[in-house]
């Protein structure tokens, strides 16, 4: 099982003091990953329900800090040598692919290697509203996006021509050093992205999918993968638990998942180190 912390880069964590500290302990203790969440703005008094939290209230309410996710984890990457640096999520169609397939591309180059892109459809319709962007193309856009990035990392350039999206030949400089590209990592907690993951993604994130709904979404893949002739075993499913336990990475591990996110433990640094050590101590070096 590899471990990684989600909401890396938000609320506290904006701080560069308190982002190097989180960056560098998980480093030291073994933590595989960090993922950065995004919202390029939070419109004042939105009505969208936020749909990870019982209530549909946004962590952190709408003044929440969060730093462009693509430039904290290149950050992170000077500062480290092995942890893995991902987005959860980048809400991949408010962007245009070109810029996209650039960001990561360079970002994998200068970690050497250690990219992971989380892409999601977004949930927050007055965001849309804001950068000009329909919400109900969200899904759409969302796929052929990923088509589109994939062909831009390919090694000699082709063509795209897609419904929202066409360019003749193009280079589109560096390419990932990740054989195959950077992992993409589909976010959703619903059927329609279980599909998608499916369809187009090398992983799956159902945030906070739990035991009573995940079987239904693992299920859900295997059906769109024999759809299309795929194996389902190509999808790494990544997971959010709240507290864990050895017990409930165990059970988590028999379904078939992956890794396992937990959140910032604590919001000081001295409470964040002794935080991580005894996760270290208690859970990652015991099934790890």
């Amino acid at each position: 099982m590899k471990f990684g912390i989600s909401f890396a880069t938000a609320g506290p964590y904006a701080t560069p003091d308190l982002f190097e500290t989180l960056v560098l302990t998980a480093e030291e203790v073994g933590i595989e990953s960090i993922w950065a969440i995004e919202h390029v703005v939070l419109p004042q008094n939105f009505k969208s329900k936020y749909p990870y939290s019982k209530d549909g209230s946004f962590p952190g309410g709408e003044t929440a800090s969060m730093p462009d996710p693509v430039v904290a984890l290149s950050y992170a990457a000077g500062m480290t040598k092995n942890l893995k640096l991902a987005t959860g999520m980048m809400i991949l169609p408010q962007r245009n692919p070109l810029y996209v397939a650039k960001e990561w591309a360079s970002l994998d180059v200068l970690s050497r290697g250690r990219a992971i892109m989380g892409a999601g459809i977004g949930w927050l319709e007055e965001e849309f509203d804001a950068v000009g962007v329909p919400f109900k193309e969200r899904a759409g856009r969302t796929e052929e996006s990923i088509k589109a990035i994939r062909s831009l990392w390919k090694k000699e350039p082709e063509a795209f021509e897609g419904k929202y999206y066409q360019w003749p030949p193009l280079n589109s400089n560096p390419k990932p050093v990740q054989q195959g590209g950077v992992p993409i990592i589909i976010g959703g907690n619903v059927e329609g992205a279980a599909r998608r993951a499916a369809r187009v993604g090398d992983g799956f994130y159902p945030a906070s999918g739990s035991m009573k709904t995940l079987p239904a979404l693992l299920d859900t893949i295997k059906d769109e993968c024999s759809k299309i002739n795929r194996d389902p075993s190509e999808i790494e499913i990544t997971l959010s638990a709240g507290k864990l336990d050895v017990d409930k990475v165990a059970r988590y591990k028999e379904l078939g998942v992956s890794r396992m996110l937990i959140a910032p433990p604590a919001y000081d640094a001295d409470g964040l180190k002794r935080a991580l050590d005894d996760f270290a101590e208690n859970i990652i070096t015991k099934v790890g």
